[in-house]
This record gives structure tokens, C-alpha cells and sequence, in this order.
């Protein structure tokens, strides 16, 4: 059993094309976490858009889906929950596949700087130059930038752009710790 947890600011539509090859081996769950792909989307006010909560929320899923022993596979913002995950229960999980995963960090870059000086201080000037993480062509660039053109299909970063069109996505999703 592999339990995929997607990247930002995807869905578990982000595996539809691998789905298919590792169904024929293995018992696949890829949930979505709240406010992401089709999920509801509580207001900033109403719910804690951290690590730690979705953290618990996926925890919940998959104590009521009886899940005793999985795989994870872990992508991008799947990776702080997979690890956290992982270092509640290690004794369920039987392996860890990471792509682009990071769990140390320096590896975050001088991005996250700026991004965790917002989610310190969340002033409103900061607040609008961080919206740019949600634009349109921002998130085309993180599906296309470094291919061949044509090699990417744009229903991967057409999905991804209307889910965060989503009224408040913006300020919820760019809060999450």
C-alpha cells in the first residue's frame, strides 16, 4: 500500500498519470488535504492552515481508513506532512519515496526566508507581494519551466490554476506553517 500525499498547489489529480502504472502492483490512497482540490475550504478564521493541523487531519483519515502499515510518497508540500507522519508512526511506515521532498532547512532557500518573515509578521504589504505565488504564470512556470516545450500537458497546471481561484485560497494556502 503507498499513501501519496500531492504537492502545492495540486491535488491528488497531481498522480493520475502514475496511478495507473502502480495500481497493477499496489493499493494506492491519495487524499487531498483541506482547501485543496476539491475539498472544502474553511476560512483562515475557522481552521489552522499549518503542517501540524493537516498533519492531524490526514493522521485522522488514515486511523479511520485502518491503515496499519503503508509506504508514503511524499511530493513538495506532501513532504512536511509525510515526515511528520512518519516520525508519529514509524512503525507504520515501510518506506518513504521523496521527490523534491525537503526535511532540512537550509534546502529551503532564501524563498522561504521571505515566505516565513510573512507567516511571522503578516503584514498586509507582505501579504500582497506574496500573492504572486498564486498567480497564473507562476504556476505554469513550476509545471514548465525546464522542459521541452510540448512535453508538459496543461491540464496539470490548468487544474492547479482554478483551484487556487478559489475565493480566499490565496490567504489560507500562503499562511500554512
Amino acid at each position: 500500500m503507498i499513501l501519496l500525499l500531492h504537492g502545492f498547489p495540486s491535488a491528488s489529480h497531481m498522480f493520475r498519470e502514475l496511478v495507473p502504472i502502480l495500481e497493477k502492483d499496489y493499493y494506492l490512497i491519495a487524499p487531498d488535504y483541506p482547501g485543496f482540490g476539491n475539498t472544502s475550504s474553511p476560512g483562515r478564521e475557522d481552521f489552522h492552515y499549518t503542517f501540524d493541523h493537516i498533519t492531524e487531519i490526514i493522521e485522522a483519515f488514515i486511523d479511520k481508513q485502518i491503515l496499519n502499515k503503508y509506504a508514503l510518497y511524499v511530493f513538495d508540500y506532501g513532504a512536511p506532512i509525510g515526515f511528520r507522519i512518519a516520525m508519529h508512526h514509524p512503525e507504520r511506515v515501510t518506506a518513504i519515496i521523496s521527490q523534491n521532498g525537503n526535511f532540512y532547512r537550509e534546502g529551503l532557500g532564501e524563498k522561504w526566508a521571505a515566505r516565513e518573515d510573512y507567516w511571522r509578521y503578516p503584514t498586509q504589504e507582505k501579504r500582497e507581494s506574496y500573492r504572486t505565488a498564486f498567480a497564473p504564470n507562476t504556476i505554469k512556470n513550476q509545471y514548465v519551466d525546464g522542459t521541452k516545450e510540448g512535453q508538459v500537458s496543461p491540464d496539470s497546471y490548468t487544474l492547479d490554476i482554478a483551484y487556487m481561484s478559489q475565493p480566499e485560497n490565496d490567504e489560507f494556502l500562503g499562511k500554512t506553517l
